[in-house]
């Protein structure tokens, strides 16, 4: 299985970045996991729907560019379907199973994702419908990935 994350924004903090090596190096038993990291727009504080709309479309057109054409894409997004962790690695056995090798997890910037992004995304994730800065839901996501694996393969993880 190979899994790559699409993410907007550069991690700065010491503290996430040690938690998501430790993840990635868990994960390398059970796949190869590629973490693309683009950079944000700079926009100012007050910004207009059509600013908005468009800091998004640059962000979401170096997002695509990033995503393999034969891959699944699951975006990360508030509205998204709300799963258990058990229901994302079912989503993922399922994918395996039906020989979709390659996943693509996208993480928006700041403002969210723009609309040929979501057109892209075979599905939209939310892991809760409060709002998480982006840097930290890479952390949440690679541990979910993680204990998504260690579910599939019937291995103990704490509940």
């Amino acid at each position: 299985m190979n899994i790559t994350i699409v993410t907007v924004g550069k991690l700065k903090e010491k503290y996430l970045k040690q938690g998501i090596e430790e993840y990635l190096k868990r994960l390398s038993a059970y796949a190869k996991v590629e973490i693309i990291e683009l950079p944000d727009e700079k926009a100012p504080e007050t910004l207009s729907d059509v600013e908005m709309i468009q800091i998004k479309d640059k962000e979401g057109e170096r997002i695509l560019s990033k995503i393999s054409p034969d891959a699944h894409v699951i975006a990360l997004a508030i509205e998204g379907k709300l799963k258990s962790s058990e229901e994302l690695a079912g989503t993922i056995d399922k994918l395996a199973t039906y020989g979709k090798s390659k996943i693509a997890f996208i993480i928006g910037g700041s403002l969210g994702l723009s609309q040929e992004v979501m057109q892209r995304a075979d599905e939209a994730l939310s892991f809760s419908r409060m709002t998480f800065p982006h840097q930290l839901m890479r952390l949440i996501l690679v541990e979910q990935i993680y204990r998504a694996f260690r579910i599939n393969r019937g291995e103990p993880y704490h509940k």
